[in-house]
């Protein structure tokens, strides 16, 4: 019985998270049992239409069933200019989103100074944080929902 549950566990569809910014999108991605996200890539930016198919890609390849994009919310709470621009891209994904993927906006403030606090601590060379934070902080967002989801029940 208790490899059966195992399995239904693994067998879960993953979650994708996104921190979408002007140049790149940071990637990550839930392990098998959606218990953690882990940081996956960068996108390099070609254009809203552009960057909507690449993360559809990644979601056949990866069997995605929620994509959380993270939302730049103002300290306010308001939906500011970096948050129409994301709102944007998000148009453009929901318009190629696989039938039964989910579509989720996740508050992102703060993850990207979280992230940078926690490369600085583990040591991260400056010049190599450039290259990791947009995926960490993308790992941010997708374990802030995951835990949301939790707390849900």
């Amino acid at each position: 019985m208790e490899s059966e549950e195992i399995h239904e566990i693994r067998s879960l569809p993953r979650a994708l998270g996104l921190d979408v910014g002007s140049k790149t999108i940071g990637l990550a991605l839930t392990d098998e049992a959606r218990i953690a996200a882990h940081p996956l890539s960068v996108l390099s930016r070609v254009g809203n239409s552009g960057d909507a198919r690449a993360v559809v890609a990644l979601i056949a390849e990866h069997g995605v069933g929620d994509v959380v994009v993270g939302m730049p919310f103002e300290l306010s709470g308001k939906r500011g200019h970096r948050a129409r621009r994301v709102l944007e891209f998000v148009a453009a994904l929901r318009a190629v989103l696989p039938a039964g993927v989910r579509l989720h906006e996740q508050d992102e403030r703060f993850t990207t100074a979280e992230a940078e606090r926690a490369l600085i601590a583990a040591d991260v060379p400056r010049a190599r944080r450039r290259g990791v934070i947009d995926r960490h902080a993308a790992a941010l967002i997708l374990q802030g929902w995951l835990d949301a989801q939790r707390r849900r029940g």
